[in-house]
């Protein structure tokens, strides 16, 4: 289960990464920007409805106010002066007029007796002029309509708002039906539009106040939905980690509540099923190591008959009967292969079980090399490519079965001459093996080391256990190393196994593992 547990560790840490980001800078934030969109949104549309509605009412009321005392007193004073008045008679009447409650200026145009243009201002000479009233307005003023029964009079009062130097005005026109003086009016909005502006004001601090308070909201809602989040993801955490006793406390019935349930369903199940599948793997092995256990012994004198038999075939006195002599040489042979699976199946248990530990020496790597291919005959089939005085602290024991398994893999499945490099850097040794054969399928790279496997399932039985490569990785990673398979581009396999050059801190670590478990 070692290898479990650090996937799940592995699956923990990228979750627990996972969900402080989800935390801190995602779901939050975009609660939080989600309602004070949502609240910006509504308050600027309240707030420009109402200042706009508000805007209408006070320019209206107040236009329809000056406008009517406008007309008003269009028809009382200058409807009441003669065809063609004297200037003074229109500058007394616009005094009259600007007196008026509304408290507008006011300018008179007409023709005296000799056919004079004459003109009647409130405001004395400094006052409202014709050049103040817009060209458009005036034209709309003078031009007279064609009666109908729909028009009942040639003139009619318009009206206007400008902007004088950053005041506004309403200005408005009328003629007197009849005959008589043209008159001008013009109104100060600067009153109106300070309170607009006031308004405008208030309306924005509203809106301010609005988006504060939607902000808090907001960060009140994303801590009541995150803190179940967040009580999912470290329970995830730690599901993660393997403590799969793990559950949630549920409250309520809304999602987040089905959510938990769900969480705590799983995390039972899943409990479940690892105690079954660790008691199932647990007896596996078990039964694995008994087995070697139990085999040994009678394999010990089956090997023994097989040596005495062996040295019968050799004997030259011939005391083996032709007959029975292949099936002699199976059993010898059948006997070997037996012996080997038995150790590799011992071996593999203990790898399994975590009790394989390293013994360490310093190891010159030339000769551990030299040793190996020594001590299998294999000299005339390999080149060795490495300098002595590469020295590295290491087990030798383990370094010489993932030797002797690469190389006797190339020899078997590639063929001679396999060629041994050997290089080293500062803190590990690389040592390669490449044979000269047709390479590893593509389709069989990636199952090289698997356990068992066989890279054609028309020769299930062969001389291997397959289980040689699979030793090899285990050493090699028990050392905090690494082997690797490829095919070379100049043809053949390539196995590269890595080594550190020191693995005292792994034996150190071994070490104490077995303290704290006695």
């Amino acid at each position: 289960m070692t290898q479990g547990q650090g996937g799940f560790r592995g699956w923990s840490a990228a979750r627990k990464g996972h969900l402080s980001r989800l935390r801190f800078t995602s779901l939050r934030l975009r609660l939080v920007v989600v309602f004070g969109l949502v609240a910006l949104t509504a308050a600027v549309s309240a707030s420009g409805i109402a200042y706009w509605l508000n805007r209408e009412a006070v320019l209206t009321r107040t236009q329809g106010a000056v406008l009517r005392d406008f007309e008003q007193e269009m028809q009382n004073r200058a409807g009441s002066l003669p065809e063609h008045p004297s200037q003074d008679e229109l500058q007394h009447t616009a005094g009259q007029m600007a007196n008026s409650s509304q408290r507008f200026s006011v300018l008179l145009v007409a023709e005296d007796a000799t056919g004079k243009t004459v003109y009647g201002n409130s405001g004395g000479l400094n006052g409202f002029a014709l050049e103040d009233v817009p060209k458009s307005l005036r034209t709309a003023v003078n031009k007279e309509q064609d009666v109908t029964s729909g028009n009942k009079s040639p003139y009619h009062l318009y009206w206007q708002r400008v902007v004088d130097h950053g005041t506004p005005y309403l200005v408005a026109g009328t003629k007197v039906i009849g005959g008589g003086p043209t008159g001008y009016m013009r109104k100060s909005l600067e009153p109106e539009a300070k309170d607009l502006n006031s308004l405008a004001w208030s309306l924005g601090i509203a809106t301010g106040l609005a988006l504060i308070g939607a902000a808090l909201l907001a960060q009140a809602a994303a801590t009541t939905v995150l803190k179940p989040v967040h009580r999912l993801g470290v329970a995830a955490g730690r599901l993660g980690e393997g403590k799969l006793d793990t559950r949630l406390r549920v409250s309520g019935t809304d999602e987040l509540a089905d959510l938990s349930r769900t969480f705590n369903r799983t995390a039972e199940a899943l409990e479940k099923r690892v105690a079954d599948m660790a008691a199932r793997d647990e007896a596996s092995r078990r039964f694995v190591a008994d087995m070697s256990h139990e085999l040994r012994t009678p394999l010990t004198a089956i090997t023994a008959v097989t040596e005495v038999l062996e040295e019968e075939l050799d004997a030259e006195s011939g005391g083996i009967d032709p007959m029975i002599e292949p099936a002699v040489r199976l059993v010898v042979s059948e006997t070997r292969r037996l012996n080997d699976l038995v150790e590799n199946l011992m071996e593999v248990t203990r790898f399994d079980a975590g009790t394989a530990r390293l013994v360490l020496d310093d190891v010159d790597v030339a000769d551990q090399i030299t040793a190996c291919i020594d001590a299998r005959a294999w000299l005339d089939a390999v080149d060795l490519d490495a300098e002595r005085g590469i020295h590295a602290r290491l087990d030798p024991r383990r370094l010489d079965v993932i030797l002797a398994n690469l190389i006797g893999n190339a020899l078997k499945h590639g063929g001679s001459p396999v060629r041994v490099s050997v290089r080293e850097s500062a803190d590990e040794v690389v040592i390669a093996v490449r044979d000269h054969g047709p390479g590893i399928p593509e389709d069989v790279l990636p199952h090289v080391f698997d356990r068992f496997y066989k890279a054609s399932a028309s020769r299930p039985r062969s001389e291997g256990s397959g289980l040689g490569l699979s030793i090899a990785l285990e050493n090699a990673h028990i050392h905090g190393g690494e082997i690797m398979a490829a095919n070379s581009p100049e043809g053949g396999a390539v196995f590269t196994l890595r080594l550190p050059r020191d693995a005292s801190e792994l034996a150190e670590e071994g070490t104490q593992k077995d303290k704290g478990e006695t």
